[in-house]
């Protein structure tokens, strides 16, 4: 996800605290923009811990599998 869409996630953020608040399409873009930054951190993460690998007290090393 780029600085300019965390930016204005930031900036919805700040405005949606103000007396003002957030029209109807700031709300429905800050809720696209969280939903696409989320999907961001889970897929990082996911790749993150697919390069991960356990090594147990016997020194045998084996990568790291989903639970089913």
């Amino acid at each position: 996800m780029s600085d300019e869409k965390i930016k204005r996630i930031n900036e919805l953020a700040k405005k949606s605290k103000t007396p003002e608040g957030l029209t109807d399409a700031e709300k429905e873009e800050q809720r696209q923009l969280r939903d696409e930054y989320r999907k961001s951190i889970v897929s990082n993460l996911s790749m993150q811990l697919e390069n991960c690998v356990i090594e147990d007290a016997d020194g045998n090393r084996r990568k790291v599998q989903k639970v089913k």
